[in-house]
């Protein structure tokens, strides 16, 4: 038999998980904004980013520099992504994304759970995935909830969540730029 006071917790977490993820703004939110958003045009090219990771206190634990090759044929696209980190260490990761009707993408990488899914509107893109995360000899799959913003031609702006079972565990700040 369950612990009563467990049951408690675990109801109390899902439901305010559930209602974080119906709160906050939507990506039709931003219809109206300029410039328009086409992903497939702005990730087209070579790109630089540089990030960082903040723990949930807010606390820098990560900088990051990211050098992209992308390119798409019709409706396929490949963001080939190499990560240099402020401790030397290096990673890779390539996403094969694919446009569909209404603004839709999905996309796959080696290190995702399943598909990503996202949606463009305006200047704006929402991406939703899972990733495996290696820490410390561990690997943990956590979800990241990612929204861009085309600032101009040149820049994007991107900030995604990081959570595990709805708990917020920090966040990933970018600054695309197109070389």
């Amino acid at each position: 038999m369950m612990n009563p006071r467990r049951t408690f917790l675990w109801a109390g977490i899902a439901g305010t998980a559930l209602l974080a993820g119906c709160a906050g703004p939507q990506i039709s939110d931003y219809a109206k904004q300029t410039p328009t958003l086409e992903l497939d045009h702005y990730f087209n090219g070579r790109i630089i980013a540089h990030g960082v990771f903040q723990k949930r206190d807010g606390t820098v634990a990560r900088r990051f520099t990211v050098f992209m090759d992308c390119h798409w044929e019709g409706n396929q696209g490949v963001l080939d992504e190499h990560f240099t980190y402020s401790d030397g260490s290096k990673e890779r990761r390539i996403w094969r994304l694919t446009k569909h009707a209404d603004g839709r993408y999905t996309g796959r990488a080696d290190d995702v759970v399943g598909e990503a899914t996202g949606q463009t509107s305006g200047n704006a893109f929402r991406w939703n995935y899972t990733l495996r995360l290696p820490v410390d000899g561990s690997v943990y799959e956590v979800q990241f909830d990612d929204w861009m913003f085309l600032m101009d031609e040149r820049v994007m702006l991107n900030r995604a969540t990081m959570s595990k079972f709805g708990i917020r565990l920090g966040e990933v700040l970018l600054s695309f730029s197109k070389v």
